[in-house]
């Protein structure tokens, strides 16, 4: 296939954390918003006036000094995170939004605030944490509002004037929505038996709008979004089967291009910095107030495993079924990174449920923050598992 016209623009923004967008948006004067978590309400934190960013830590090194301080049994992400603040590689942001999701990405930003490793010439800076629901109720959507009006809106308007009204409220779900429905349409291309974008593409685009302002690059999405109306596949489909990635953060293509260079073609994703849930639009009605109704959908759309209710332990397995079949997967790679809890516990679960419930091949690993620390070992592991859905396919296998 033809190189897409944008995908090297993008791979570069993703190799550091302060890309150039953001020193962008940031001479435009609006206030950047890092944040660490799905659980985070992404049009809350881009109203009117302000952008948000998701941390990366992208190409990560040695996490040695971040060890020091936070040990070596707490997870990858939250060390590379603390090591990259402490190099001075976030200070473009005016502020750090972090929910308890986990424990451990909630130290990882303690640690950031008592180092003092941001805002040293900004008096306005801030640091906030937000309480997160277990469970899928009006009770927890009440304690989202109060969370996100105390730590996110509060905030935002005393320090920096952001306008925080209903209004505003409406025209940034009105432009995260653009950005959905982009992500969507183009990911909608990878349910054709002979695809015109590989997964890694897919996911460079996708990573994109999580850690680059999203008003600056909705014009090449669009862009990207055309050409692919045209883009023709090579007349040999070389995809050997096709796989649902499924698994904790996700902030490295490398593993996504790792996994479809043994011939998996990656048709869907169900990760946090994936396209489900976190691209799924936000439909707003004009008899309840647009706070209450983005609370709403963060808390019944999460498919994160901090929601601990029997309702969804058993429906998040359920969603990886129906996306699987959606997008025609012949098996499914649950991933974890290195030392995190909550998705060690739902890796074993979903692992063996889509196994033994559904029918679909399952892979199950743990791999590090940085996929290039251990390519030998996860292509080996890969390598086995496709093959194994071929043999299945042979047979005759059982899939759902």
């Amino acid at each position: 296939m033809r190189d897409l016209k944008h995908l090297k623009y993008f791979e570069d923004l993703l190799q550091v954390a302060n890309n150039e967008l953001i020193t962008r948006a940031k001479e435009e004067g609006k206030v950047c918003v890092a944040y660490t978590c799905e659980n985070v309400p992404e049009p809350l934190v881009n109203l009117p006036g302000c952008f948000s960013i998701r941390l990366t830590a992208p190409n990560t090194g040695s996490m040695d000094v971040a060890t020091y301080y936070m040990t070596n049994l707490l997870c990858e992400p939250s060390r590379a995170l603390l090591e990259r603040a402490i190099e001075g590689g976030f200070n473009f942001a005016d502020c750090v939004i972090t929910p308890d999701g986990c424990t451990m990405m909630n130290r990882a930003v303690e640690n950031m605030e008592l180092l003092k490793t941001m805002g040293k010439d900004n008096p306005n800076f801030f640091h906030e944490y937000m309480e997160i629901a277990f469970k899928n109720t009006e009770h927890d959507v009440n304690l989202s509002i109060l969370q996100c009006t105390n730590h996110i809106l509060k905030p935002l308007k005393e320090k920096y004037g952001i306008d925080t009204s209903d209004a505003a409220i409406r025209k940034a779900v009105e432009d995260h929505n653009k950005v959905c429905r982009l992500i969507r349409q183009i990911g909608e291309f990878r349910k054709e038996k002979n695809p015109r974008i590989t997964g890694y593409e897919f996911h460079v685009f996708t990573l994109a709008s999580y850690v680059c302002p999203k008003h600056l690059i909705i014009d090449k999405l669009e862009e990207t979004l055309e050409e692919l109306k045209t883009r023709e596949p090579d007349d040999r489909n070389p995809w050997r089967a096709r796989i649902l990635l499924v698994g904790s953060e996700m902030d490295d293509s490398g593993f996504v291009k790792l996994i479809e260079e043994q011939g998996a073609y990656v048709c869907c994703d169900r990760f946090c910095f994936g396209s489900y849930p976190g691209r799924v639009e936000i439909v707003l009605n004009d008899e309840e107030d647009a706070l209450t109704q983005v609370c709403r959908h963060y808390i019944q759309n999460c498919q994160c495993p901090r929601m601990m209710n029997q309702e969804k332990v058993y429906g998040r397995k359920q969603y990886v079924a129906e996306l699987a079949k959606e997008y025609g997967a012949d098996g499914i790679i649950y991933e974890q990174v290195k030392f995190c809890d909550p998705w060690a516990y739902e890796r074993v679960l979903g692992s063996s449920m889509l196994h033994i419930d559904y029918g679909y091949p399952v892979l199950s690993v743990d791999r590090p923050y940085n996929i290039a620390s251990s390519v030998g070992q996860m292509r080996t592991r890969v390598q086995a598992f496709v093959e194994s859905i071929e043999i299945k396919k042979i047979q005759g296998g059982r899939k759902a």
